[in-house]
């Protein structure tokens, strides 16, 4: 497979294709300058490469439901709409069976994960999130369960006095088989200071990481981009995931996260471009070796741009999701979910083979 570079690409970037057609890894430097470069197809290209050696054409989704089983949360992250102080107009904290009486109304058969997330309520104990996690086992086991960013984990470490492999084995005792990938926003304690992050610091998300892969956990991870971080930064953040994936090997996917504006009403110039959105996707692909798959997440990006995203280096299309709230709580315009024949279409649409997957990577069905 030979990349087309266009005849305009400049030495700089020609070293860069020579790199990645040879498989020597990129540096921050070299992950840098693809932000800077105007260059979006030869950067496609590079990432569509890379991508096709690891996964072929196939593009992965999964039938899934996402659950908040409380809004309420001790932290006041700058750019979070989702959270609510206990007894504000509009909080909420669910029992397990409160939840299942929710995931009842609105589970459809083929839901093979849940994933669930939350603020960090300091009026529950941690036995709370336990039990929670148990009803839903209970209730539903034969649906995983991907639970809790790394960033809850810590919070459970304050309110139960355990340490963070103490805590990750009480959950494995209730049913937790993954943990979501939430948390890391920008693995800067400086951006973490500056947007008032006041959760897990950034040595303590990838221990939390390190630990659930020890524990013999496979997680996934993200990166929340497009506020005051710089592409130092981000490229940065991609290259710590990378560090600890090659002391572990236990991240199945990287997700760059758009940011969103708290409004819905937000001007066009309050969010990420389409170009940056794709530029992170593909040197996402390109920084990230040694993980095998790169997510677009239509809730922040839009189904159009996922499309468009198979073929910069994305090979998982997320999944059916049901009602996503996070995102939408800001100023997401897109829908809350799809649904698998949606999917299906969006994956073909763009030249793919859509392969409906399990929480690992299992291949359930493939639709050719």
């Amino acid at each position: 497979m030979s990349t087309l570079v266009t005849p305009f690409t400049d030495k700089r970037m020609a070293e860069i294709v020579e790199k990645v057609q040879n498989g020597v890894r990129l540096s921050v430097e070299d992950g840098v300058y693809l932000y800077q470069t105007d260059d979006l197809l030869t950067l496609g290209q590079l990432a569509n490469e890379a991508n096709l050696r690891k996964n072929g054409k196939k593009v992965y989704f999964i039938e899934n439901m996402s659950l908040y089983f409380t809004n309420v949360c001790e932290a006041h992250c700058a750019f979070c709409n989702f959270r609510k102080d206990q007894g504000e107009e509009g909080s909420y904290t669910l029992s397990g069976e409160e939840m299942i009486d929710y995931v009842e109304q609105h589970i459809h058969p083929g839901v093979r994960e849940f994933h669930i997330v939350g603020g960090h309520n300091n009026h529950v104990p941690f036995q709370y999130y336990v039990d929670s996690l148990r009803a839903l086992n209970e209730k539903y086991p034969d649906v995983t369960l991907k639970a809790y960013t790394a960033a809850e984990i810590d919070f459970f470490t304050r309110i139960s006095g355990l340490s963070i492999k103490e805590v990750l084995q009480e959950l494995q005792k209730a049913g937790l088989k993954s943990l979501t990938g939430g948390g890391a926003e920008i693995l800067s304690d400086e951006y973490r200071k500056k947007m008032r992050v006041d959760k897990a610091n950034v040595d303590r998300y990838l221990e939390v990481h390190r630990t659930a892969h020890l524990l013999g956990m496979r997680t996934h991870t993200t990166m929340l981009y497009g506020s005051i971080e710089s592409y130092e930064d981000r490229v940065n953040h991609m290259v710590q995931i990378r560090e600890l994936q090659d002391e572990t090997n236990g991240f199945m996917v990287f997700i760059p996260l758009s940011m969103q504006p708290k409004s819905k009403n937000a001007s066009i110039m309050r969010r990420n471009s389409a170009y940056e959105d794709l530029k992170t996707i593909a040197i996402s692909r390109l920084m990230l070796d040694n993980i095998d798959h790169i997510k677009a997440y239509f809730i922040n990006i839009g189904p159009q741009l996922t499309q468009v995203a198979l073929g910069f280096g994305a090979s998982d299309a997320h999944g059916t999701i049901v009602r996503e709230r996070i995102s939408h709580a800001a100023g997401a315009l897109t829908p809350e979910g799809l649904t698998r024949k949606e999917l299906i279409w969006l994956i073909k649409g763009a030249g793919r083979i859509p392969v409906e997957r399990d929480t690992f990577y299992n291949e359930i069905q493939v639709y050719e």
